[in-house]
């Protein structure tokens, strides 16, 4: 008998024959139109040809002979693939949605970007959610920080946010737990780094590489600090450097971020504050994005929530958000 499988939120827009090669994997493509030929295979009862686009709570008629192709392909038991609950998790993490852009509230420790080795990142996973738009990258995260990640979903989308990022028109806002005091509690910090570490002057570089140093400028605010122990700190960078503000926090202010495992080992958590704070995560979270939307032209503004694992701990510290 028959199987009648409903299409989910995060297979709307997807056709019907990626619907069943995703699901049944080992299936001939034609033997799948074979089926659709002789109308086993159906949308809502109705004979299909196999390039119908499905909407969300469309019923697919599955016939039982497919039921042997539903294993996993090597790809996926090598890991190098996602599945549709994790689609399902990312789609939930949709802060605005448009026909240009889609912004994300990205997860600590999901990978921004694609690569050898990672099973999931957000440019691979926001293509399978969004099959026929072309998903770009136009800033990024770092893989441990959380907080708000805009995409480009054309081309055109993608030439002008880029141009809004490289030329700083487009301003962005993080929030870090740092440990230790910062003083003074506002400032600038402006110096160059290259290969993890920072110096005042470009001349002072020499690390045998060649590489030219990079200048890095991020402006803080201390919003609140606790005990003598940790600093609640609004960071807004006016460069994009790789590790900015974890390096400027860490070897410019002398507080690295709370759960940055690269730039803080070296400086412990008081054994009160390690009962409060029992995760790994980095405190860092991309927390505001303001640009200029690439079709209309109108300033927008987007902010995202805290993650579970910071809001526990800044609700414990009675920390508040910036106003």
């Amino acid at each position: 008998m028959a199987d009648f499988i409903e299409v989910s939120k995060v297979e709307d827009g997807t056709r019907l024959l990626r619907w069943f090669l995703r699901r049944y994997p080992g299936m001939p493509q034609r033997e799948f139109y074979k089926l659709c030929r002789g109308g086993q295979i159906r949308v809502n009862s109705s004979r299909v040809r196999g390039q119908e686009i499905l909407k969300a709570g469309d019923a697919v008629r599955v016939p039982p002979t497919l039921a042997s192709y539903a294993q996993k392909s090597k790809k996926q038991e090598s890991g190098e693939l996602f599945s549709l609950s994790d689609l399902e998790a990312l789609r939930k993490c949709i802060i605005h949605n448009d026909d240009d852009i889609v912004v994300f509230n990205k997860p600590a420790g999901l990978a921004v970007q694609g690569g050898t080795g990672i099973r999931k990142s957000i440019d691979k996973m926001a293509a399978a959610l969004f099959p026929y738009d072309k998903i770009s990258l136009v800033h990024r995260l770092d893989k441990e920080t959380s907080g708000v990640l805009v995409v480009a979903k054309n081309q055109r989308a993608a030439q002008v946010l880029a141009d809004e990022f490289q030329t700083k028109k487009a301003s962005k806002e993080y929030l870090a737990l740092l440990n230790g005091t910062v003083k003074p509690l506002r400032g600038m910090i402006d110096n160059y780094m290259i290969k993890g570490q920072v110096f005042d002057s470009p001349d002072r570089v020499n690390n045998g590489t060649g590489q030219r140093p990079q200048r890095a400028i991020t402006e803080y605010e201390v919003l609140t600090q606790a005990g003598g122990h940790l600093s609640w700190v609004l960071f807004s960078p006016k460069t994009g450097r790789t590790h900015q503000l974890r390096l400027h926090s860490a070897l410019s202010l002398h507080a690295p971020i709370v759960g940055d495992d690269l730039y803080g080992t070296d400086k412990k958590l008081d054994s009160m504050l390690k009962s409060v704070i029992s995760t790994n995560n980095l405190f860092l979270f991309a927390y505001k994005i303001t640009l200029r939307h690439p079709r209309t032209g109108k300033i927008m503004t987007f902010k995202a929530e805290l993650p579970n694992f910071m809001k526990a701990v800044l609700d414990f510290l009675e920390f508040k958000l910036p106003e």
